[in-house]
């Protein structure tokens, strides 16, 4: 069977800006991504773009891809659009490797981007209700939403954690704190400046435990990731980073577990375990899903994850850091460019490109990205693994 690597990425710092549009993140994060592969766009047979919430923040329901390539040397290009949640652009690399692996084509670019801010703030938390089954939401009031409904989910874990486990509020408040150390070492992340547990626990109470800074921010942002055959990157004599494995899972309702499932099956595929990774990016959309998500993967046993918090072990310097470019919590949350986003660090991190947050001799990195919620757990999830190439 052949081989699939990633040879460029691309990504620009995620915040907020009412003015600036898909188009433009999506122009300047592929000029990055094509030139640090080391190509041009002649070169792309194929396009996978990732996004979930523009038909309902800026009306752009369908042919969103093409859109925001019109006009540019991609144009043309055979395009997929790709809507998964949260894991949309994790689903779009997904693609793009089976396509590279089958021989459909040598070269293919992968973009997630996603635009949440609007002067209308109701519309992104609007939308994020339609990555649960809307059929069976009650609508807290007749008005806008004023809130992410994925508060009251990942409200609703954390309170059945903390009474089972003899975990405290402080311990999610020290994942908030872990992530956002992290993040000030990163310039493309959307918060930068440190906090403590102290100011963790002192902010405003979103949805009882979760306080504002234990929950991820509405965000824009956009990252492009360039997949090629082993044979194309001989050619072009760049090594990059192997995809070892990536696998798509989805929940089955109650008692399902599809972060496990992916996972398993991505180290089945790779022929590797936890214990094999040096660094890891999960889906921190709140603090407790980080650590419930350590005991899916593997990391230790369930109820075990707010002590691998106290001990330091997924902190930088650890034995295994976690969200090192400052996750979903700190990095920012552009849901359908989240999935590239993490690529692009496992991807820095391997290729010892990551800065201050460099995790010395990284060579093996798995990425873990979620989406939607659909009876009692995520509807979707992509776990991907890299290893650095020979």
């Amino acid at each position: 069977m052949g081989k699939v690597r990633i040879i460029g990425v691309g990504m620009i710092r995620f915040g907020r800006d009412v003015h600036r549009g898909e188009r433009a993140m999506v122009e300047e994060v592929v000029d990055l991504a094509l030139k640090d592969a080391g190509i041009t766009a002649s070169d792309v047979r194929r396009v996978f773009s990732g996004n979930a919430a523009a038909g309902l923040v800026s009306g752009q329901e369908m042919i969103r891809g093409q859109v925001a390539l019109q006009g540019t040397d991609l144009a043309g290009v055979p395009l997929v659009n790709v809507e998964n949640a949260c894991a949309s652009s994790s689903s779009a690399a997904n693609l793009a490797f089976e396509a590279i692996l089958s021989g459909r084509c040598d070269v293919a670019l992968v973009i997630g981007v996603e635009k949440l801010s609007h002067t209308e703030r109701s519309r992104a938390f609007d939308a994020l209700q339609g990555a649960t089954d809307v059929s069976a939401v009650s609508p807290a009031t007749d008005g806008p939403a004023t809130n992410s409904v994925f508060v009251d989910v990942y409200a609703q874990e954390a309170r059945k954690y903390l009474a089972e486990y003899g975990a405290t509020v402080a311990d999610l408040a020290a994942v908030a704190v872990k992530n956002r150390r992290h993040a000030s070492l990163n310039p493309l992340a959307q918060f930068q400046k440190p906090q403590t547990v102290e100011e963790v626990l002192a902010g405003r109470v979103i949805v009882d435990p979760l306080t504002l800074p234990m929950c991820s921010p509405t965000t824009d942002g956009a990252a492009a990731v360039v997949l090629c055959s082993d044979s194309y990157a001989q050619r072009l004599d760049r090594a990059g980073c192997e995809i070892r494995a990536t696998r798509l899972a989805a929940g089955a309702g109650p008692g399902s577990q599809p972060v496990a499932v992916a996972a398993g099956a991505a180290f089945d595929d790779a022929g590797l375990g936890p214990d094999d990774l040096d660094v890891l990016e999960l889906h921190d959309a709140a603090a407790p899903a980080e650590i419930l998500q350590y005991a899916d993967i593997g990391l230790c046993a369930p109820g075990e994850g707010h002590l691998l918090v106290r001990s330091g072990a997924t902190a930088l310097g650890g034995r295994l850091p976690v969200n090192v470019s400052g996750g979903l919590l700190s990095r920012g949350h552009p849901i359908g460019a989240t999935g590239c986003a993490q690529l692009v660090e496992i991807y820095d991190q391997l290729t010892g490109r990551a800065g201050g947050r460099q995790v010395e001799g990284a060579r093996v990195g798995m990425a873990v990205n979620a989406g939607g919620w659909l009876a009692g757990t995520y509807a979707a999830v992509v776990a991907t693994i890299l290893e650095k190439a020979a």
